[in-house]
């Protein structure tokens, strides 16, 4: 069975050294939150993970879930037991509001755990990780009437949620949807249609599941401006608030998947359901993308959660598999062959994955505090510029590190050879569970088109032009500096890549959008290795401090940042000048054939 570590020190290292946790204490849920309570928190979740998620995963990808004849769906052996200690030990309701039962510490420590959790079971850790989804939606839209009825309820695990978005004849394109509300004269509505690909639809780990979905009321406008958004519960609540008359809503089917397994992916029949209007009525689609946008930046973190553990298991194979000699001469002369992990090659693989994985750790957590910083600090500056960076980071971290974690879960997959490629091992599953995040939740695709079509020209260009000013004003205050200039030079050339394709784009993508199609992927991967160059400038300047005051017993960690900080530059930051040239080609050779023609 694969090994996990939860990566608690480098957490930690990024919480305490980069983002300077205790200096955001004054704000709301940030004083609960000490350093020493984070590391404990940290220390508690990565042992849940380790003993109660991990030892599910393989469990959940060999049985997965299973329908009846009566449309309930069971999910695999342990999962119940292993959801209630889950909900019990309060880990869903970490940064919920007091107001309903939640901690209310900061979602940055929040999507620490997730990663932890989804590292050890991704399929299992989506169940409670879209019911904060759900969450997150009612109580910015919802009404105080159903905040105060779904959200105790949802905090505490005991329902969970989904969001039902995609139909059969249309995914990302939601203004096609067909899906049905018809007005009663009670005030609700009754819901019919048909959605696919609903992540935890139907399952056994809770006494009630609340769908939102999205649906056209009758007479609303043609396109996404005449979509609504509606609570639909699996039950309906009685007088008390709990479970009463079944709704009509059902589990047509489970999808046959090529991974995740242990989460039960529904198709979901509506037929005259009861569903309650959440928000203005056509106004669906923004209340939804309070959820789609929570959604995008978890399964950001599951990228990085799956490369995690495949690199880990990865390095254990390395360090034990004997082939071969070592290049420069023996390192292991006793022993009828050397580790693999002595061949370039090898190295050459690992370190790529643990590069981009402690720079997407530190970017995912450097926007979760933008994001505390949004809804919590008084500055309304600061508020506004917290959220601009939300905004544009979102599809970068969605779309780059969900790429990334495929690539890297393959990479790790190839250290093993032949027994990468049987199941015993684990790394299948690991590349059978990454490949669907680069998919759902907007495929990527579709986040590079959102990075360049809409959030570059938002509010005037603000957002990437605040970007560029801090990461042009990191390389300029240490330009002096001899110790950074391993780091600050590529960072440097980085940008001035990334400033270049920028400025390519508003001069041609204007009078010709298909060049704007054509640049957008590789754009969005340009735009990511500079953020991800960036936090490895920070880690490696605080390393350079931390060692300069006398690290003790943390010189070795603090060295292997400056080393694996040094490989980034030298290995991977070059490929911005590739995806810069491929944008400057523009759409001409990729449009020209017709469509015949393929």
């Amino acid at each position: 069975m694969p090994v996990y570590q939860a990566p608690v020190a480098d957490t930690l290292f990024v919480l305490n050294d980069i983002l300077g946790w205790e200096r955001h204490g004054n704000l709301p849920g940030f004083a609960d939150a000490t350093p020493d309570v984070v590391e404990a928190i940290l220390g508690e979740a990565g042992k849940f993970a380790t003993d109660i998620f991990l030892p599910l995963n393989q469990v959940g990808d060999h049985e997965g879930c299973q329908r009846a004849a009566d449309a309930s769906v069971t999910t695999p052996k342990g999962f119940k037991e292993a959801y209630n200690q889950f909900r019990e030990a309060g880990w869903g309701g970490l940064s919920a509001s007091p107001e309903y039962g939640g901690q209310g510490l900061p979602h940055t420590l929040a999507a620490a755990v997730n990663e932890f959790l989804s590292s050890a079971n991704m399929a299992f850790a989506m169940y409670p990780g879209l019911t904060r989804g759900a969450i997150a939606a009612i109580e910015s839209h919802g009404s105080d009437e159903q905040k105060a009825l779904y959200l105790p309820k949802m905090v505490d695990g005991i329902w969970t949620g989904t969001m039902n978005l995609t139909e059969p004849h249309c995914g990302t394109d939601l203004g096609l949807l067909r899906t049905r509300a018809v007005p009663a004269e009670d005030g609700t509505f009754r819901i019919s249609g048909q959605k696919i690909f609903i992540s935890a639809g139907e399952h056994d780990l809770s006494e009630n599941i609340v769908h939102l979905v999205l649906a056209r009321i009758e007479g609303a406008p043609e396109g996404v401006k005449g979509i609504s958004l509606f609570i639909v519960p699996k039950f309906l609540p009685d007088e008390a608030g709990n479970p009463g008359a079944r709704n009509g809503v059902s589990c047509g089917s489970l999808e046959e998947k090529m991974g995740i397994h242990g989460n039960a992916t529904c198709v979901m029949n509506y037929d005259g359901a009861t569903g309650w209007l959440v928000g203005e009525a056509h106004k669906g689609l923004r209340a939804m993308f309070t959820m789609m946008n929570e959604a995008r930046l978890g399964v950001g973190v599951q990228g990085l959660a799956i490369s995690e553990i495949a690199y880990q298991n990865a390095v254990a194979y390395a360090r034990d598999r004997l082939q071969g000699r070592a290049l420069a001469g023996s390192k292991h002369g006793e022993k009828a062959a050397d580790p693999i992990i002595v061949h370039p090659d090898v190295r050459r693989m690992l370190m790529t994955i643990r590069a981009v994985n402690e720079a997407g750790r530190a970017l995912i957590l450097w926007t979760a505090l933008r994001g505390d910083l949004a809804h919590r600090a008084e500055d309304a500056k600061v508020r506004e510029a917290s959220d601009d960076w939300m905004g544009l980071l979102t599809p970068v971290i969605k779309g780059v590190l969900t790429d990334k974690g495929f690539e890297n879960a393959v990479m790790a997959q190839q250290v093993y050879g032949g027994h990468g490629y049987v199941r015993e091992w684990g790394m299948e599953q690991f590349v059978r569970d990454a490949r669907i995040a680069q998919i759902y939740e907007g495929a990527n695709g579709i986040q590079a088109l959102d990075l360049v079509g809409r959030k570059l020209a938002l509010n005037g260009g603000r957002a990437i032009q605040a970007f560029f000013k801090e990461v042009g004003g990191f390389c300029e205050e240490h330009r002096s500096n001899d110790e950074m200039a391993p780091f600050t030079k590529s960072l440097k050339k980085g940008l001035n890549d990334l400033q270049s394709a920028t400025m390519w784009l508003m001069t041609n993508a204007m009078a010709k959008p298909d060049n704007a199609g054509a640049a957008s992927t590789d754009y969005m991967h340009l735009f990511g290795l500079v953020a991800l160059g960036y936090m490895w400038g920070r880690m490696a300047h605080a390393a350079q401090e931390k060692l300069a005051a006398g690290a003790g017993d943390d010189t070795s960690f603090l060295e292997n940042k400056l080393v694996t900080a040094r490989f980034y530059m030298d290995r991977l930051m070059p490929e911005t000048s590739a995806h810069l040239a491929r944008i400057s080609s523009g759409a001409d050779s990729m449009m020209a054939l017709g469509a015949d023609a393929f």
